[in-house]
């Protein structure tokens, strides 16, 4: 008897069937080939038919080239580190696809010359924050810090109170970090108080700055004393204020959240923040200051390495002058509107109930702020069953319940989440 394993269609038999054709051109033939060997497998293993291995190629074909899968963040966490921190806003989405063809990034089309790089979104930038003299952008926060510190304090002291030497995500330290420039870290005060006399005692002839960092991922209470800006400021020695999570102006939802123009004009000469936090924005290192210590920034040699590409400085401009980012979308929706999406969900869903919530804020800021917010409990089984499907669906497991928070889910995306649960009932 003839081995059916002989009848396993040939790879480039396999590639000729006009739909993998089609795959091929748009997902690339690297891609469509991985899929066709993993269904010629399974054929050789017997677990589908020879005359079935088109079929399933086909069904296995990702929608697009790369591994990423969009999913529905239901978690209540408004910036989700895990599930990539802010979501772009349209406006921000479509300066990216723009920004993937030749654009004029760093091209005067009026002169034929060469122009700033990023031009756009630094005016955007200066515009958002007034009070800034320059402003300049990396690719993370923590690379705004390091150029602060190869540019002001290699070999030098950067004075800080040890009660913001934090550690952020993955296990990085931020006096690791610092000290990685050839900084050396002068710490003063005690974790829970540092008075002012503190920095003024360990400013000498070998400090490059004192940094002062919002501790945004944690809150300490009880016996504590912090010194605030406006008293570093008249030390002898230029302020660098890290401010974390990326507000521009006072938010009305976090009163106390720093934000770039407070400190600006409580007398920072530098401060520094993320652009995929509370900005709502894509990932990168927001600076301000004043327009020579920018300008020093700006010329350091390492300032190239750590430079955005076309993509970033599109979405970023897009994202300033666009509507309300998802971010602000969710952090000012209304609770009577969550708890009325929430109900109108759960009656369609057996099993389902509206429920009242909590959610937060994410992605190192503001811990302890907590947002009141409604959304769609059901049982446990479906928090598993809703991350394998299409699209994925993020939730939270409380009190033997998988709750959905509404508060994270964009209003527009409410007929795909009732269809992703509809579909696991």
């Amino acid at each position: 008897m003839t081995d059916p394993r002989r009848r396993v269609p040939r790879t480039d038999a396999l590639l000729a069937d006009p739909r993998l054709a089609e795959a091929a051109r748009v997902l690339g033939r690297t891609l469509v080939k991985t899929v066709i060997a993993d269904a010629q497998q399974r054929a050789r293993a017997g677990d589908i038919t020879p005359e079935h291995v088109a079929d399933h190629a086909v069904a296995a074909l990702p929608s697009a080239a790369a591994s990423l899968r969009p999913v529905i963040n239901a978690t209540g966490v408004v910036v989700h580190t895990n599930l990539g921190r802010a979501p772009l806003s349209r406006a921000a989405v479509d300066a990216v696809v723009t920004a993937g063809g030749a654009t004029d990034v760093e091209f005067d089309l009026a002169t034929g010359l060469r122009a700033r790089r990023g031009r756009g979104a630094l005016a955007a930038l200066a515009r958002a924050v007034p009070t800034a003299g320059g402003v300049h952008v990396v690719n993370n926060n923590a690379a705004a810090l390091l150029l602060a510190a190869m540019t002001l304090a290699s070999g030098r002291e950067i004075v800080i109170s040890r009660g913001e030497l934090i550690e952020i995500g993955d296990g990085f330290r931020i006096p690791e970090l610092l000290e990685s420039t050839g900084a050396r870290i002068r710490e003063v005060g005690t974790t829970n108080r540092t008075h002012l006399r503190d920095y003024a005692d360990a400013i000498g002839p070998d400090t490059g700055f004192v940094l002062k960092v919002h501790p945004s991922n944690y809150h300490v209470t009880g016996f504590t004393k912090a010194v605030s800006i406006t008293e570093l400021a008249r030390l002898d020695a230029p302020l660098v204020v890290d401010i974390g999570s990326g507000l521009l102006t006072p938010h009305p939802v976090l009163p106390d959240e720093p934000d770039a123009t407070t400190a600006l004009r409580a007398g920072a000469d530098l401060v520094t923040a993320s652009g995929d936090k509370l900005l709502g924005g894509p990932q990168a290192g927001l600076l301000f200051g004043t327009a020579d210590l920018i300008e020093r920034l700006r010329r350091h040699p390492a300032a190239r390495a750590l430079r955005v590409d076309k993509l970033t400085l599109a979405a970023l401009e897009a994202t300033l002058v666009g509507p309300p980012t998802p971010v602000e979308r969710a952090l000012t929706a209304d609770l009577a509107d969550l708890r009325e999406r929430a109900q109108r969900l759960a009656t369609q869903l057996p099993d389902a109930q509206a429920v009242d919530c909590v959610a937060a804020v994410g992605g190192g800021g503001a811990p302890e702020v907590t947002l009141p917010s409604a959304g769609v409990s059901l049982p446990e089984s479906f928090a598993a069953a809703l991350r394998a499907g299409t699209p994925p669906v993020v939730g939270r497991v409380e009190s033997g319940r998988c709750v959905l928070d509404l508060r994270t889910v964009d209003p527009e995306e409410d007929a795909r989440l009732l269809e992703a649960i509809s579909r696991c009932t």
